[in-house]
């Protein structure tokens, strides 16, 4: 019995270091590809004849980086705050509150998650345009803020929660807003983590959208900063490894160290309920 229990944790321990080792690789060849000289850019060899430490700073100098950057934060944060907050707050109606057609009006909001972005991005770009809100900051952020993945999400973990705290407050007086903010809001940190960093990694790379809404270059997001590397005379890999090399670290950092959050999150509330 001892034997096959070592037996099955060395197998899962040697299939979870190749699927980790999957999901490095392109990581890693990444940023290799970003210490090559341009021409040795598709060379198999994972290192090129020299080290092109001079790719990072033609990449900072090839485009407007430091603007593209701040735009990028700028509807990422906005945006993730966003989600988060109309995620909590349709969460909690379709859990807690008692109305007429709820479930029903649920599941079409949650079928919402099978439409694919390019079958909204043309009735959202010509309401976009009739309110004369094309190339701004409010089209980028605004109309994606709304999906069902992080309302689901919360709902699920506000159903596994017991009704008997809230039941007390409401017979001490408590409206449903006090009840939410005051005793439900601080049980929702993780899902509310999850909902928050996976809505900031949507806006960070996020590409068609900003690519039709967006003409003026001052308000480039990191994907569209991207593309100002090829042009008539090709494209200029070696900096644009680099750039997307140090575009992918905020990212990184950002679930790194929220792990454990996120783990908590995605554990009770994507698989709670009752």
């Amino acid at each position: 019995m001892h034997n096959k229990k070592r037996l099955s944790t060395i197998i899962s321990v040697i299939l979870l270091g190749i699927i980790a080792v999957g999901f490095l690789f392109p990581f890693v060849w990444m940023v290799a590809t970003s210490l090559k000289p341009t021409t040795e850019v598709f060379s198999l060899s994972p290192t090129g004849s020299r080290i092109a430490w001079d790719n990072y700073p033609s990449a900072l100098n090839s485009i407007p980086f430091g603007r593209v950057v701040l735009n990028s934060f700028i509807v990422s944060l906005a945006g993730a705050a966003l989600v988060v907050v109309v995620s909590v707050l349709s969460a909690y109606a379709f859990a807690r509150l008692r109305f007429k057609g709820r479930d029903h009006l649920f599941m079409l909001f949650l079928g919402t998650l099978v439409l694919p972005q390019e079958v909204l991005v043309i009735p959202l770009y010509i309401g976009m345009q009739r309110m004369g809100l094309v190339n701004s900051y409010f089209a980028l952020i605004v109309p994606f803020a709304f999906g069902a993945f992080g309302a689901f999400l919360i709902r699920q973990f506000l159903m596994s929660l017991p009704l008997e705290f809230e039941e007390a407050a409401r017979i001490d007086g408590c409206s449903d807003w006090k009840i939410l903010t005051k005793i439900l809001l601080p049980l929702l940190k993780a899902p509310i983590t999850v909902v928050g960093v996976f809505a900031f990694i949507d806006y960070w790379s996020a590409f068609l959208w900003p690519l039709i809404v967006v003409n003026d270059s001052s308000l480039a997001t990191i994907p569209l900063g991207l593309q100002m590397f090829s042009g008539e005379r090709g494209t200029d890999w070696g900096p644009l490894m680099a750039a997307v090399t140090m575009t992918t670290i905020p990212s990184i950092l950002l679930v790194v160290f929220l792990q454990k959050q996120l783990e908590k999150g995605v554990t009770l509330g994507a698989f709670g309920g009752r």
